[in-house]
């Protein structure tokens, strides 16, 4: 006879917040504040923009050497986008993760057209962005840390390695979705199919790292959920 085998509900500082559910409360007695990050675009100031496909795609420290950030509110001017929600949409909607209902085809079309015109790469959902996690290890290191547990999306596995390893091999960061803390105090994870990350922590800490590292985003509210532009 063949026991069912349940995994035990994962340990909450080193795991992304399941979508149906406001952030905040599922961090609840954990983390005290948390700062959704929007994965930027990002544009090659030498490189072959031929080079951005999935046969030859830079690695991630190539990206930090010869790449600018394009924020998300540089995007929208240049694309006439008309919210950071209507973008969010767009960008789910070209990796086929909507429904049809909640579909918006001209607004992929939209981010298409700029960044063939302008010379941009649309951000990569469910991967660390190595453009703004560069600086983010940099901050988290100038308060004292100089190790970072790298997990799975699922909080079964993870492994302990040194913060100027991530910077100075920043592949390594595609490994897992969750960053944190040995003493639980800070988590950086993405969602497996979002262009976003969250970081959590206590409210000190959040805003000195948002403020310190010019990150790109929204502080969550008691309401905000994954799924934060369809609400």
């Amino acid at each position: 006879m063949n026991e069912e085998r349940l995994l035990p509900e994962p340990d909450r500082y080193a795991v992304c917040a399941y979508e149906g559910i406001p952030i905040k409360e599922f961090y609840q007695g954990v983390f005290d504040e948390v700062f959704l990050i929007f994965h930027p675009f990002f544009k090659p100031k030498t490189m072959d923009i031929d080079l951005f496909k999935p046969s030859s795609y830079p690695s991630n420290n190539e990206i930090i050497e010869d790449c600018e950030i394009i924020s998300w509110e540089k995007f929208l001017k240049l694309s006439g986008i008309r919210s950071f929600k209507q973008l969010d949409i767009g960008l789910q909607t070209g990796i086929l993760r909507l429904k049809e209902e909640y579909q918006d085809k001209k607004t992929v079309q939209l981010i298409e057209n700029t960044c063939i015109k302008e010379g941009i790469i649309e951000p990569v959902e469910g991967l660390f962005p190595p453009l703004v996690m560069n600086k983010l290890l940099k901050s988290i290191k100038r308060l004292g840390y100089n190790w970072m547990w790298i997990g799975d999306e699922f909080g079964t596995e993870r492994k302990l390695e040194y913060i100027d390893d991530f910077v100075s091999h920043s592949d390594m960061l595609n490994k897992g979705k969750n960053l944190f803390t040995h003493n639980h105090n800070i988590l950086i994870t993405t969602h497996w199919d979002r262009h976003l990350s969250l970081l959590c922590s206590d409210k000190k800490t959040v805003e000195y790292l948002v403020e310190s590292c010019s990150l790109e985003g929204f502080y969550c509210n008691k309401s905000t959920q994954i799924n934060w532009s369809m609400q």
